[in-house]
């Protein structure tokens, strides 16, 4: 019993003493808001720019197309008390099949789209991470989090790898 009461003190002592030495070794933190990263940083604004010059004439081709089966759709609205019943069928028909048509472009621009966005995205990606690989080596960082829920504006160098970054050429 008291060989254990004096292995408890000694415990206790011993952990008195390393306490300051484990304190005293704070860790180093640091906090990437990748979102940010991907909206201000000079090449992921390249990028976007890059995609609505390869993908703005699709898309204004598209909306030309829903304009154009919108009038058509309108006038057979429009026309149909009128029109003989095969005439009014094969407009429907055509309107319909015109409808297809436009979701299946619409579609597939955006499969292209999605597509080509993850592309340019993760070339963002990769060299971001390459910049905070950089910072971590050289700033002696223990950790650095992305996209974490809760963060103090202390550990916050999301600044400093947008600007590493946009002063990569």
């Amino acid at each position: 019993m008291m060989s254990k009461l004096l292995q408890s003190v000694a415990l206790a002592a011993a952990m008195t003493v390393a306490a300051p030495a484990v304190q005293a070794q704070e860790l180093k933190i640091g906090y990437v808001n990748s979102e940010r990263v991907l909206r201000e940083a000079n090449l992921a604004k390249t990028a976007q720019i890059k995609l609505e010059a390869e993908f703005g004439k699709r898309e204004k081709d598209l909306r030309d197309l829903e304009s154009r089966l919108r009038g058509a759709a309108e006038k057979l609205e429009k026309d149909a008390p009128t029109l003989s019943e095969s005439e009014r069928s094969r407009r429907q028909r055509d309107v319909v099949e015109q409808e297809r048509d436009l979701q299946r472009k619409r579609r597939e621009w955006q499969e292209d789209l999605t597509q080509r966005k993850n592309e340019e995205l993760s070339v963002v990606v990769e060299k971001a991470n390459r910049v905070i690989k950089q910072i971590f080596d050289a700033e002696k960082y223990d950790l650095i989090l992305q996209d974490a829920i809760h963060f103090s504006a202390r550990v916050d160098i999301t600044k400093k790898v947008i600007d590493a970054l946009n002063a990569q050429k």
